[in-house]
């Protein structure tokens, strides 16, 4: 025969071994005097765990969100300088297209002296009839022109290399700016992530010392608990002493009343007292009774005071929201005639405009106007 190991049944396994465990923590709670004793509040200290867990999170999400910031505002200064660029360079751009388009040399008034005629207008008036004011160049005027058109080109050409020199020295400043702010910015930092480690050394010192005084207040909680248990069982030793040696286990009730002379009531002796009589409980339960009722009458005084002032209070919000209600239309009228009164007067600006543009401003002077001027000497 051989032997054959047959496999033992897991559920079987853990069933066991489940309730070996429970075992075992049951008797480490029976077994541990402190906490049969003083007991855990485990509801405080999972509510403290949950709480400095809460905290970490907080300033874990609070350092993030400074990073983002930070972060964001870079970029936003980067984004910021190239659209400041870009800018520039697109109103260079169209401005040297206003030049070469709308600015022409060849479209002034002395185009006929500086570029042969080119586009300028030609009097059709012979020049035997023209007088000394028609005259535009006189002799020796032109002396030095070439000369005085070159020093004029040398100097632009300075003043663009001045001003070249200049943005560059410009833009090399912002340069270095932009270096200096951003060093400030990463040793800022550096000054956050040590006072973040400082902080927290300060605060893991104070959680340490908190541990220390908890433990410090927990052992004297428990002394305290431990004297308390000694006293009260010592006192309810001597209350059953007591109890079992003095006349209050007899079931006589004339023992706990003594006659008083001067025909007044029994005095009750309260060590010997077995309780009230029938008569006595039932005029408490009628005394009891109508503090009830009078009770209940001060309730529903109070619930119909409440109901009123409510009352009174839904009236005074209704009057409100009336009065808000009319101020809002009244507001709503004026802006609604301001917005009226504004587009009257822009209408009336546009027909002006127009009158002016279209009625007003129509006869333009023609050549036949210039003609008749100068047309002698005098």
């Amino acid at each position: 025969m051989y032997k054959v190991d047959l496999p033992v049944e897991q559920s079987l396994e853990k069933a066991v071994e489940r309730r070996r465990s429970a075992e075992t923590a049951r008797k480490a709670r029976i077994f541990n005097t402190r906490i049969r004793v003083m007991g855990l509040d485990l509801d405080a200290l999972n509510q403290q765990v949950q709480e400095k867990k809460h905290q970490q999170n907080m300033e874990i999400q609070r350092g993030n969100a400074f990073d983002t910031l930070g972060e964001y505002h870079n970029k936003a200064l980067l984004q910021q300088d190239i659209d400041e660029r870009e800018k520039r360079a697109a109103l260079h751009t169209d401005l040297t297209q206003y030049w070469a388009t709308h600015q022409r040399k060849e479209d002034s008034h002395d185009a006929d002296l500086k570029c042969g005629l080119k586009g300028a207008f030609r009097i059709t008036i012979p020049e035997g009839e023209l007088g000394p004011a028609s005259m535009k160049i006189f002799q020796g005027e032109g002396i030095g022109e070439e000369q005085r058109r070159r020093e004029q080109m040398k100097k632009t050409d300075r003043d663009l290399r001045a001003q070249k020199e200049d943005k560059e020295k410009r833009h090399m400043g912002d340069k270095h700016r932009d270096m200096l702010v951003s060093k400030e910015l990463v040793h800022q930092d550096l000054r956050g992530v040590q006072q973040n480690a400082l902080e927290g050394e300060c605060k893991k010192a104070a959680r340490i010392a908190l541990d220390n005084y908890n433990q410090a207040l927990a052992a004297e909680r428990a002394e305290k608990l431990k004297e308390q248990h000694r006293q009260e069982e010592r006192e309810n030793l001597a209350e059953m002493q007591h109890t079992l040696t003095s006349d209050i286990m007899t079931e006589c009730a004339e023992v706990a009343k003594r006659e008083v002379e001067g025909g007044r009531p029994p005095r009750v002796l309260v060590d010997k007292w077995k309780g009230m009589s029938p008569e006595q409980l039932s005029a408490i339960h009628r005394e009891r009774e109508e503090q009830r009722l009078e009770k209940q009458r001060q309730r529903d005084a109070e619930k119909i005071q409440d109901a009123a002032w409510e009352l009174q209070l839904l009236k005074l919000s209704r009057e409100a929201e009336e009065q808000e209600r009319r101020v809002e239309e009244l507001r709503r009228e004026k802006r609604t005639q301001t917005d009226l009164y504004n587009t009257q007067l822009a209408r009336e600006q546009q027909a002006y405009q127009e009158y002016l543009n279209k009625k007003l401003y129509t006869n333009k002077p023609s050549k036949e106007y210039f003609y008749q001027f100068n047309t002698g000497s005098r």
